[in-house]
């Protein structure tokens, strides 16, 4: 096997690069938008409870965050609240060759498609396939036909957002709108839960415990990225894929400094707190907190996934959005869900203020070594 790594400066100076933007963002989590979340990561509260790993069909309680009661059925559980989420965004004019939309997720239809299997009933069918949801998406939205659809486990919106931030550093486009979501079903917890790694305990990201666990969360996004100026500009993009293992990370940490020495310029001029990826898992949570800690020791590291749950292929997109809110709010959240011991000492528990710093570092990972980051520069 090979690895595979690409990085991207959206600043450089020569050839047809020019400097992108992000001109906002908003998610969903089971707290309601990234205002209402914020506030309760603020406050230290938890949205995971104890639900079915199968849900409808029982099974171990396991943590899961969702927005709502899981129910079978077509449309699916989601489609409504995807389509009043995206109604801001309707009439932007998007799906264009200037106006791309980059569609993400790790499971789209798959509990429908789960479902028309167990029932035997083609109900789900139109929306059991990616092209499918992105189809009927698109069509409710009226948007046109300029699209690109995204999936690699939990880094599918990062390199969603990394093609839309390609396509307007290079001209492609004038700007780029992702779209991504996540919304748990029993196929999606059913199969975390037969890896063991969902189970009873509630996740304490990069705590130093005993047993690790995830929690799973519902949660969408929309990200728009343009060449017009805002305040949060993309100062570098990176993604890394070790090709190590189908389900974990290079156990040296060697894919999360490989996936950071390309913007090691960039990260030396500034002074960035980190968002990390700290689903609660014991060796990646390690691996990632103590490389992070020599790498860059001056910089504050959180994760939030121990209140709203691993939102899957939509996470960087999710916590994108809280990051910036919070950035705006002007209180950053520390770690929700673990107390120390940290396997780091730059593990914040407590909020902290965003005007000590001048950037944020949002990081991703995901089944197999696959790694995404985003250097995100504010005034």
């Amino acid at each position: 096997m090979s690895d595979t790594a690409c990085s991207c400066d959206t600043n450089a100076a020569s050839g047809n690069q020019r400097p992108c933007f992000v001109r906002s963002a908003e998610c969903i989590t089971a707290f309601g938008d990234s205002s209402a979340t914020l506030g309760k990561l603020l406050e230290g509260r938890v949205a995971l409870a104890a639900t079915p790993a199968l849900m409808a069909d029982g099974g171990e309680l396991v943590p899961m965050a969702l927005r709502g009661t899981f129910r079978e059925g077509s449309p699916p559980r989601w489609w409504e609240d995807l389509l009043e989420f995206l109604s801001p965004v309707a009439s932007g004019g998007w799906g264009s060759a200037r106006s791309p939309v980059f569609f993400a997720s790790s499971n789209f239809g798959i509990d429908g498609l789960y479902s028309t299997g167990k029932r035997r009933s083609s109900a789900n069918v139109p929306f059991s396939t990616p092209h499918g949801c992105v189809q009927r998406l698109r069509e409710s939205m009226g948007w046109g036909p300029v699209c690109w659809i995204l999936s690699h486990a939990c880094v599918s919106a990062q390199l969603a957002m990394d093609r839309a931030a390609d396509a307007v550093s290079s001209r492609r486009a004038d700007r780029a709108l992702v779209v991504s979501f996540d919304y748990v079903g029993p196929f999606v917890s059913g199969g975390f839960h037969a890896l063991k790694i969902l189970n009873t305990d509630m996740p304490a990201p990069f705590g130093d415990v005993g047993i690790g666990s995830i929690g799973l969360g519902d949660g969408a996004g929309f990200v728009e990225i343009s060449a017009e100026p805002s305040k949060f500009e993309i100062a570098a993009l990176g993604t890394y894929n070790e090709m190590y293992h189908f389900t974990s990370t290079e156990p040296t940490g060697s894919g999360f400094r490989k996936l950071l020495e390309p913007m090691a310029d960039r990260l030396r001029n500034c002074h960035p707190w980190i968002k990390g990826h700290g689903t609660g898992t014991l060796e990646p949570g390690r691996i990632e907190a103590r490389t992070l800690e020599e790498m860059l020791p001056s910089s504050p590291l959180v994760s939030w996934k121990g209140s709203i749950g691993h939102t899957l292929g939509s996470c960087a997109a999710v916590e994108l959005a809280i990051a910036m809110c919070a950035v705006d709010f002007g209180s950053i959240p520390g770690t929700v869900g673990a107390r120390p011991p940290y396997f780091a000492t730059n593990v914040m528990s407590a909020p902290f203020s965003p005007a000590d710093h001048d950037s944020v570092l949002l990081l991703c990972n995901a089944f197999g070594g696959a790694h995404g980051s985003m250097l995100l520069r504010y005034d």
